[in-house]
């Protein structure tokens, strides 16, 4: 069977060749240092779990949660291969978003699937940056990758992307989790000022 990349429905993220260049917020530079943004390009990041949403799919499946364990395994690993030490180990977010006092701040609803809660928990682990995501399915051919990189000192949505999927489930997932973790690297390695994908030069 033949996989295909769909164009993203909202900020683009996974662009195949000949692809027009995504749409991604760009952080003006002011920060120390002889990189772009206001970060250090060593900040460390706290990266959660994926969530799964298949509400409005029009066929609901127990397997349907290994997408989302899968964008969570490939998140975490690609970002710790290329981050090293500045991805935070999984157990300590794990830990510290499932606390009472992240819960409470999350209205009782998993840390991951609120923004300000992730922020919170970044901050008391120390980190720069969190980074969320969202596995949503259509249908058994068509899923949705939603994934955001948060600066915890302001609460900002630095890259916000989502990414239409289609073809074999966990292929695309693994693909697209991937091209959103090396956005994430680059990002964070220029101090938080998002880049044009694929090339490497600071969005205008």
């Amino acid at each position: 069977m033949t996989l295909s990349l769909m164009r993203p429905v909202s900020f683009a993220v996974l662009v195949l060749a000949l692809a027009a260049p995504p749409k991604v917020r760009a952080q003006a530079g002011s920060g120390p240092g002889p990189f772009a943004g206001p970060e250090l390009p060593s900040a460390t990041v706290a990266v959660f779990p994926a969530s799964l949403y298949n509400e409005q799919a029009n066929v609901r499946e127990p397997s349907d949660t290994a997408q989302a364990a899968l964008a969570t395994e490939v998140l975490r690993q690609r970002l710790r291969e290329r981050l090293g030490g500045q991805a935070l180990d999984y157990a300590a977010v794990d830990s510290a978003a499932s606390a009472p006092a992240a819960l409470a701040l999350a209205g009782g609803i998993a840390c991951h699937l609120r923004v300000a809660c992730a922020v919170e928990v970044g901050r008391t682990l120390g980190a720069r940056w969190v980074v969320l995501a969202k596995v949503s399915k259509t249908s058994n051919l068509i899923w949705l990758l939603s994934a955001q990189l948060v600066r915890v000192a302001t609460g900002e949505i630095v890259l916000d992307d989502s990414t239409e999927l289609k073809g074999d489930p966990a292929q695309m997932v693994r693909v697209g989790t991937r091209i959103f973790a090396d956005r994430v690297v680059r990002t964070v390695r220029n101090g938080g000022v998002a880049t044009n994908f694929p090339n490497a030069s600071p969005t205008p």
